[in-house]
């Protein structure tokens, strides 16, 4: 650390005394350009749905998701993140409806960006909406322990992708975690003629507690039943192997990388950006605005102060974009000068 002067001569406080000047020396700055925001996609027309685990986030179909599109262009959000409900009937063994041209994913991309062109749309890649077990990967039925088979989920991975890609998707986001994916999908998407569809690679993805009420919103949590995702998944008491996983995704040829769970994370979301130096993203979970939610609905915190700080963390750490269930509400309190 630089040394500094002494007290009385230096006063920290000085620069704090007035609001000019704690915005002449801010460091950190969170604009409607940091924001991406997920939402829940359901077939059919005119429907909406809320989340009970989730306050204020509820699944449309693609028709009230055109107009949650519109508001977001509205507010200067840059990008919606797409999380299909997929009605029981389509949940399979080997999730075959990830990959149908006609499904519920290609249709709304399709929907979104011939009406808003300008809007980035980035698509899930996993197989947990669509599988009967709710992993994010295929298993060998004969397998007692349920173990997500790696090489084969590729194959299952590259042709969900790709059929994203062709839909009209700018962004795939394998969240998926298996050995490999980045390479495969990349290959796939290149030798289709989709040389610019970016790849935000789920790089850091912990087995973490924090996703309950995501499971909720996309129905996957009744098929996971007991099961977890420790087997694909990373450790919470890992640091180092973050950074392992990052730069296997930066060879395999990711275009941005992803810290999740946020705020319990902000270690790694430093990290990664410090000494890897690539675009870093990270994604405030359901479970983080789950606990804000309900704490501002007990009177025991200011939702907005709260919300608004936790983003800035996600800036402060070294985050280029955030992916909040906040974005909207949080692009109109920055309008309103927060």
């Amino acid at each position: 650390m630089r040394p500094t002067g002494a007290f009385p001569s230096t006063r920290m406080r000085r620069m704090r005394r007035d609001e000019f000047s704690r915005r002449l020396m801010r460091e950190n700055v969170l604009t409607s350009n940091d924001l991406i925001y997920p939402v829940f996609v359901l077939d059919g027309s005119a429907r909406t749905e809320g989340v009970p685990s989730m306050p204020g986030v509820e699944r449309v179909s693609i028709d009230n998701l055109l107009r949650v599109a519109d508001q977001a262009l509205a507010l200067g959000v840059p990008a919606l993140a797409l999380f299909p409900v997929i009605d029981a009937a389509g949940k399979t063994d080997g999730a075959e409806e990830a990959w149908n041209p006609e499904g519920l994913v290609p249709r709304t991309v399709q929907a979104l960006k011939a009406r808003f062109p300008e809007l980035g749309v980035i698509t899930d890649v996993a197989l947990d909406p669509y599988t009967s077990h709710g992993q994010d990967g295929l298993i060998d039925p004969a397998d007692p322990r349920g173990y997500v088979m790696n090489d084969e989920t590729l194959e299952a991975l590259a042709k969900q992708a790709l059929c994203h890609a062709q839909a009209g998707a700018d962004v795939v986001a394998p969240s998926d975690m298996m050995d490999g994916r980045i390479g495969r999908i990349r290959a796939e998407l290149d030798a289709g003629g989709h040389i610019h569809t970016r790849i935000l690679a789920y790089s850091a993805k912990y087995a973490s507690s924090f996703y309950g009420p995501f499971r909720d919103a996309v129905g996957s949590a009744g098929n996971l039943g007991k099961g977890n995702k420790h087997t694909y998944q990373m450790d919470p008491a890992n640091s180092d192997e973050a950074i392992r996983e990052v730069a296997l995704d930066i060879a395999e040829g990711a275009d941005m990388f992803m810290v999740k769970p946020g705020m319990p994370y902000l270690d790694i979301v430093r990290r990664v950006k410090r000494e890897l130096e690539v675009p870093t993203y990270v994604y405030q979970v359901s479970g983080e605005y789950a606990m804000l939610k309900a704490a501002a609905a007990n009177g025991w915190l200011d939702e907005r102060a709260c919300a608004m700080e936790a983003l800035l963390s996600f800036k402060r750490a070294g985050a280029d974009g955030i992916l909040t269930y906040y974005a909207l509400d949080a692009a109109r309190w920055l309008k309103d000068g927060d």
